[in-house]
């Protein structure tokens, strides 16, 4: 972002197009898939371009996707799309306490928005397909953060 203009508004409106990237999860790929359609469609919807997308296995190895995909100089800000669904045992809380911290870390290291479209912990497979419309509000959070920070 830095020198960039990149998904910065003007009074005229939009500058030029925010390039996003997605780190998808592929674990819960019924309920990832379709939060992945929707982002890719809000995105679509608010003239950001979803420049590039990596699949990783699940929540937890999403970080060094989203370090990779933060160095890129033609991605602005990093959207990330999982689900992760309570089982037995108090794993999915571990998964996603320590995705999130790392991702946050990540941004501030890299001076670029990465927003979280991750639903759970704590949650059942009914409560995840009412929440795939979240990975809109992670599209929505990059994009308006693009626009606020400029290119600082």
């Amino acid at each position: 972002m830095e020198g960039r203009q990149l998904g910065a508004y003007s009074s005229w409106g939009l500058v030029s197009m925010a390039k996003l990237g997605f780190v998808v999860s592929e674990f819960n790929r019924d309920i990832t898939y379709q939060m992945e359609l929707l982002g890719r469609e809000h995105a679509q919807f608010l003239g950001a371009d979803v420049a590039a997308v990596v699949y990783v296995p699940g929540v937890f190895d999403m970080p060094i996707a989203v370090k990779k995909m933060l160095c890129r100089e033609d991605i602005d800000a990093v959207v990330t799309i999982g689900c992760v669904i309570q089982g037995e045992t108090a794993h999915d809380e571990v998964v996603v306490n320590h995705a999130a911290r790392k991702l946050m870390d990540l941004s501030l290291e890299c001076n670029k928005p990465v927003t979280l479209g991750i639903t759970g912990p704590k949650m059942s497979r009914a409560d995840a397909q009412k929440r795939v419309d979240y990975s809109k509000r992670a599209v929505e959070a990059a994009v308006k953060l693009l626009q606020r920070l400029g290119g600082d």
